[in-house]
């Protein structure tokens, strides 16, 4: 579930002089050793970076870090204690790396809790109101552009609480939202936006009440990032979701209005009415919890839906509890996921280790084959070059016993006869013949 965390998660600054003696990639547990050891300017300056840079990389990691004052505090004995490094939670990166190359490490699967805990409130903590990923969130939804059908909300920020609901239903949609998150944090399970490091996907969404056999074609928004509920390391995709209705309308002036709705004007006796009825998504103004899997290897989708009748936000602590009980089957399909992964990896490994294997047999037959075909080449260049130097030294015995000016041009003609032919030696051929292992 922990990840890698590089240099491409925190915003650039200006190079520093480096010291040589520490390099990256660098645990949480060789940060936490060099924070407490050293303060953290000295801790900066050995990776040439800025001490309110290496702040933010401790945050990254879950790194406790000493408080200002510390180190006087230390040297007149006076230093609070230092706090234990805590457990990596889901979101957290394992390794930060400076150069933004660091080696993979394997992830933990997701495990739920042990036991379901209630969170304790102080009766002295004042209780928050909204939850941090619905605050200022509806600004930013209402500025942005409309879907093509039933007119859902498409904000051009991508980082936003995961919502699908029209301008009528986002009041209603973010205080569901907002109450469910809160009362998500008050049974120990953090609600928040899934981090980079983490590879998760979303689940797709139909807005339809009742989907039917076609396929819906609104494009609806999708955020950069999903919502997710941490139930112990298990992490749960949430998605709150304005349903449409199907309902008979009218066109009417270059729109479609609900037939329920729509007051025919006056007109004369004679005057044709120009619109037709047919069936159209209208939002209901009911919402649907959608809960999934954001991991790619365990499919799996619950939704609650609101009713004419049954209000979803009297749901919610059932809700809590499902998905309590839920974080279980999420994990073991993780697991099973992982092993099929697994188990084809390795089928994989062993298909391409047979063809590399076939692929050799292949290239070592074709060389012996070759080898052989050249060396058949050879032996018959050689039965050539003996028969041409038989015939080069019968005509030059039998020029010895003629006239000296007859011998003297036959013997032109046969060096040229000789240099025609080039190279009959044998031997000059077999020395550039390759053996099968050659090739």
């Amino acid at each position: 579930m922990c990840s890698i965390v590089t240099d491409q998660n925190i915003e650039p600054q200006a190079p520093e002089p480096r010291n040589k003696d520490v390099d990256t990639p660098l645990s949480r547990e060789a940060l936490y050793e060099l924070v407490w050891s050293e303060p953290m300017l000295k801790v900066a300056a050995r990776f040439g970076l800025s001490s309110s840079y290496m702040a933010r990389v401790c945050r990254l990691l879950n790194v406790p870090r000493p408080e200002r004052g510390y180190w006087a505090k230390l040297a007149v004995g006076k230093a609070p204690t230092q706090p234990a490094l805590p457990e990596p939670r889901p979101e957290d990166a394992l390794v930060w790396s400076r150069d933004g190359t660091p080696p993979s490490r394997a992830l933990a699967l997701p495990k739920p809790p042990a036991t379901t805990r209630r969170k304790r409130r102080n009766p002295m903590e004042p209780r928050a109101d909204w939850h941090p990923l619905i605050i200022g969130a509806k600004p930013l939804f209402e500025a942005g552009r409309l879907s093509y059908h039933a007119g859902y909300l498409k904000p051009a920020k991508k980082l936003l609480v995961d919502l699908a609901v029209t301008k009528t239903g986002l009041d209603r949609a973010l205080s569901f939202a907002n109450q469910l998150f809160l009362a998500f944090g008050a049974s120990s399970h953090r609600v928040l936006i899934a981090p980079n490091t983490q590879q998760f996907h979303r689940a797709d969404v139909d807005e339809r009440e009742n989907p039917g056999k076609n396929r819906s074609y609104n494009n609806l928004w999708s955020p950069l990032r999903c919502t997710v509920v941490y139930i112990g390391t298990v992490a749960i995709g949430l998605t709150v979701i304005e349903m449409s209705e199907e309902v008979e309308a009218r066109y009417v002036a270059g729109e479609y209005v609900r037939v329920s709705d729509y007051i025919p004007k006056r007109r004369g006796r004679y005057a044709l009415d120009d619109g037709w009825t047919s069936k159209r998504e209208f939002p209901s103004g009911r919402l649907c919890l959608q809960a999934y899997s954001p991991y790619w290897l365990a499919k799996w989708t619950q939704q609650w839906r609101e009713t004419r009748d049954h209000d979803i936000v009297g749901r919610i602590p059932t809700i809590i509890r499902e998905l309590e009980k839920a974080a279980s089957e999420v994990a073991r399909l993780v697991e099973e996921g992982e092993r099929r992964a697994e188990l084809e990896r390795q089928r994989w490994a062993a298909q391409q280790e047979q063809w590399r294997r076939e692929e050799a047999e292949k290239r070592a037959a074709k060389a012996i084959q070759e080898s052989k075909e050249e060396l058949l080449e050879i032996i018959e260049t050689w039965a050539t070059s003996k028969r041409l130097e038989e015939f080069f030294a019968d005509t030059e015995q039998r020029l010895a016993n003629f006239p000296n000016d007859e011998r003297k041009d036959t013997m032109d003609r046969l060096k040229r006869a000789r240099k025609l032919i080039g190279s009959i030696d044998a031997l000059d051929q077999f020395e550039s013949w390759k053996a099968p292992e050659d090739r």
